[in-house]
C-alpha cells in the first residue's frame, strides 16, 4: 500500500457515508494488518448483527472487492506509479494486490463453508436471509456514475475486511457443525424407541 493510506482511508470513509450505498458500511481488507497495526475488530456500520447474516455480508463485500480487481488494476497501477515511496519498487507494491486476491479467494471459501454448515444445521430455511445479506455486503461497491474512477480505485486500494469476519465465520462453522452432529445423534437415539413402540406384526 502507498504511504499516507490512513488519511486516505479516513477521507474515503467520509465519502462512503455520502454515497448511495453508504448505509451498508464500507469499512471493511483482504489481508492481515501489517506488523504492529491493530486488527479492525469493531463491527462494520450497517452490517447484520447476527452471526449467519454477518458472515454472508462479509462474503458479499469481499466478493464485490475481488470482482473489481481487473477493472481497478490499471488505475491502481497509475496511482502507484505516480506516488512512489522511497526504497520500494512498483512491482513490489503491485504484488500486494495480487497477494490480496489470493488471500481473499481463500477467505471466500472459508465464509462459504461456514454459511453452508449453518444452513445444514438450521431447523428452518435461512438461505434467503443469507442471500439478502450477501447482496447487502456487495452493495458497498455500488457507486453513482458521477463518481470518478480514480476515487473508486483509491477506495478499492484502501478497503479493509474486518478481522471480525474471519473470527465469526470460524465460530459459526464450529457451532453449526456441533449442532448438526447433535441432531444426527438424537435422530439415531430416537429410532430404537420408535421401533419398540410399534406393534409387532401378527402372522396370518
Amino acid at each position: 500500500m502507498t504511504d499516507g493510506m490512513t488519511a486516505l482511508a479516513l477521507a474515503l470513509a467520509l465519502f462512503a457515508q455520502d454515497a448511495q450505498t453508504a448505509s451498508a458500511g464500507a469499512t471493511t481488507v483482504t489481508t492481515a494488518p501489517p506488523p504492529g497495526a491493530e486488527a479492525p475488530a469493531s463491527h462494520p456500520t450497517g452490517a447484520p448483527s447476527e452471526d449467519y447474516p454477518f458472515v454472508a455480508w462479509c462474503y458479499g463485500a469481499l466478493r464485490g472487492y475481488l470482482d473489481l480487481h481487473d477493472q481497478m488494476i490499471p488505475e491502481v497501477r497509475r496511482i502507484e506509479a505516480a506516488f512512489r515511496p522511497p526504497g520500494r519498487t512498483l512491482a513490489e507494491d503491485m504484488k500486494v494486490y495480487a497477494d490480496q486476491q489470493a488471500y481473499g479467494k481463500a477467505a471466500l471459501v472459508k465464509f462459504q463453508s461456514a454459511l453452508t454448515a449453518a444452513e445444514k444445521a438450521s431447523l428452518r430455511p435461512i438461505n434467503q436471509q443469507g442471500a439478502n445479506a450477501v447482496r447487502q455486503g456487495r452493495a458497498i461497491w455500488n457507486h453513482g456514475e458521477d463518481v470518478q474512477k480514480r476515487t473508486v480505485a483509491q477506495m478499492w486500494m484502501s478497503w479493509a475486511l474486518p478481522a471480525k469476519c474471519e473470527t465469526v465465520a470460524t465460530s459459526l462453522e464450529q457451532r453449526a457443525t456441533l449442532m448438526g452432529a447433535t441432531f444426527k445423534v438424537n435422530s439415531l437415539e430416537e429410532a430404537p424407541a420408535e421401533e419398540a413402540a410399534a406393534p409387532e406384526a401378527k402372522p396370518e
